[in-house]
């Protein structure tokens, strides 16, 4: 029998931003479909997840060991390799190479959606406090892929993100929730720890707070515009 190691994967901060992200976008989808009064709640939530997909950029450059970028860039022999059933031991740590592809994709279409969100015109009551900045053309073709694409490849990438952790749940057995839950797996080989104490998550809440203020700033050219 092989003795698990307790190691600390997910730091607190990429815990936060999974699930507040999680809540945000569900919440996006039913302001969204409501409409009325709650587009100014969609609005808000759009800015929300602005500040978050910057903080994780930076995250993603600075944080904990198993949340930087340079842990789940594979290269595609190492791709080729797991599909075929020989994965590297490293493979299960953190993002496992497929699941590395769902997060940059959902992250490049959250990101595509945000954008367009910000530069989108429903020539009603709101637009985004990018509009005056670009010609009417962009942004008829940013409002289109706003309301009649981007809404549909972030709701197809959610609901496959979805069933590829119920595949590893229920088929392979893989505890993947419980992790970003607290952080902790529980491996047969030792590897390194992700940085978890007082410091990182002192500097991730600086991250969080310049994000929030750069998001605040877009929001507010809005208002500069009149």
């Amino acid at each position: 029998m092989t003795t698990p190691h307790t190691v600390r994967i997910w730091d607190l901060p990429t815990r936060i931003f999974h699930w507040t992200l999680a809540a945000s976008v569900i919440s996006l989808v039913i302001t969204a479909k409501v409409g009325g009064n709650a587009m100014e709640w969609h609005f808000r939530l759009g800015h929300l997840v602005l500040a978050l997909l910057v903080f994780r950029i930076i995250w993603g450059l600075i944080g904990g060991r198993w949340s930087r970028f340079a842990a789940f860039v594979y290269a595609p022999a190492r791709l080729v390799r797991y599909l075929r059933g020989t994965p590297h031991p490293e493979d299960g740590v953190g993002h496992s190479p497929l699941g590395a592809l769902s997060v940059f994709a959902l992250l490049a279409v959250l990101a595509a959606q945000v954008g367009t969100g910000l530069l989108s015109d429903d020539e009603i009551a709101f637009a985004g406090p990018l509009t005056r900045f670009v010609s009417n053309a962009v942004v008829g073709q940013a409002t289109s892929y706003h309301k009649e694409v981007g809404q549909y490849l972030v709701l197809g990438l959610v609901a496959l993100h979805v069933l590829a952790i119920l595949f590893y749940v229920l088929v392979r057995k893989q505890r993947l929730v419980r992790p970003m839950l607290h952080g902790d797996k529980a491996l047969a080989n030792p590897v390194t720890a992700s940085r978890d104490d007082m410091l990182s998550r002192t500097v991730a809440l600086v991250v969080l707070g310049l994000s929030l203020g750069l998001a605040w700033w877009v929001s507010s050219l809005a208002a500069a515009a009149f």
